[in-house]
Parts: structure tokens; C-alpha cells; sequence
């Protein structure tokens, strides 16, 4: 059993930076993929970002690549996510998953994650 608690959202004017972080509990960290996702009002959870166990393998979504960026510390048991150049529509609740997948494959379906954070919010002002 996984848990996940993320931090760092809040409200940032558009054009500024955020930097999330989701620390996972138990000791077998580095076992698993991470992934951010993200969910917005009236609108279905959508991948954001992913990264594998070992960090030499990473995804974004199209809509946040050359802004964001995920990173993770195994020794810390922590992933990030460091958002940059933010927009409006980045406004959503912010969630962290893992699975346990040691692989150079990341993981992109939220299906496949196992265990989720409560979520965070980040709201971007125009």
C-alpha cells in the first residue's frame, strides 16, 4: 500500500511558476512509475506528465511540453512537477499516482495507476 500527499499548488498570475511535489510513503519507492494528472471543472481527468521508476524516462502531454517539467528524488520518496510559464487553462486540481512498474516504459493511462494523491489545487489568473 502506497500513500500519496501532494503541495505546492495555489493561485499564481498567468505567466508565473508553481512547483509541485507528491511524497509517497513505504520504502519501495524507486519500484514504482509516477504520473501527474490533472482535473478541471466539468472536465474528465487528463494525463500531464509521467516519469519511471528510475527518472531516465519521461512523458508530457502536449499541451504543458517545453513548460512543465517532472523529476523525481528516490531517496526522498518524492516527485515533482515544475510548472512554468502557466496558463489559465492550467487552472485544475493537480493529482499524483503510482504503479508498481520498474520499466523504461512511463505510464500514461490513468487506468493503469494503482494509488492516488487527494489532490492540489493550482488556479492561474489572467
Amino acid at each position: 500500500q502506497v500513500q500519496l500527499v501532494e503541495a505546492g499548488g495555489g493561485l499564481v498570475q498567468a505567466g508565473g511558476s508553481l512547483r509541485l511535489s507528491c511524497v509517497a510513503s513505504g520504502r519501495t519507492f524507486s519500484s514504482y512509475a509516477m504520473g501527474w494528472f490533472r482535473q478541471a471543472p466539468g472536465k474528465e481527468r487528463e494525463f500531464v506528465s509521467a516519469i519511471n521508476w528510475s527518472g531516465g524516462s519521461t512523458a508530457y502531454a502536449d499541451s504543458v511540453k517545453g513548460r512543465f517539467t517532472i523529476s523525481r528524488d528516490n531517496a526522498e520518496n518524492t516527485v515533482y512537477l515544475q510548472m512554468n510559464s502557466l496558463k489559465p487553462e492550467d487552472t485544475a486540481v493537480y493529482y499524483c499516482a503510482a504503479r508498481r512498474f520498474r520499466s523504461t516504459v512511463v505510464v500514461i493511462t490513468h487506468r493503469e495507476y494503482d494509488y492516488w494523491g487527494q489532490g492540489t489545487q493550482v488556479t492561474v489568473s489572467s
